[in-house]
């Protein structure tokens, strides 16, 4: 996972927006808001939280245009929790948990730009405000890669 991010990351400069996805009101399905929480706007990279209702983002993320959009979110990977990886939006249908309203493939259908997905294996998704700790330090170990880059 690491390479493949830093490979996108350091692609010709190219302006990458990060989406924040998740119910943070469901413990692990939160990570994808952590993590781009945890993201420093800077030249070509730009942050943005939708939580729940990336469909309602959709004319906004067309508006910014980055070249690429990165979709931060739990997916279920059917690994071991925390485990982390970036994927073309069109894999996501085999690994979608969806706590949100449209499935994620549908809303690239309605994007200009090159959309993955970084996803974390959940530990839990019952109701509670804070990351389970294996899932926290893969979303940490995210956040610094995107720093050092």
């Amino acid at each position: 996972m690491k390479q493949k991010l830093e490979n996108i990351l350091k692609s010709n400069h190219k302006n990458i927006l990060f989406a924040g996805v998740g119910n943070v009101l469901r413990s692990d399905d939160g990570v994808g808001v952590f993590i781009v929480s945890g993201i420093e706007n800077r030249d070509h990279i730009s942050t943005l939280l939708v939580e729940v209702n990336i469909e309602n983002y959709i004319n906004k993320i067309n508006s910014i245009s980055p070249d690429i959009l990165i979709i931060a979110d739990c997916l279920d990977f059917n690994r071991e929790p925390g485990y982390a990886d970036i994927i073309p939006v069109g894999l996501t249908n085999e690994f979608t948990i969806s706590s949100h309203n449209i499935s994620l493939k549908r809303v690239a259908e309605f994007l200009k730009m090159e959309v993955y997905v970084l996803g974390v294996q959940p530990a839990d998704l019952r109701v509670g405000e804070h990351l389970t700790p294996v899932v926290k330090e893969s979303a940490e170990k995210i956040i610094e890669i995107i720093r050092k880059v």
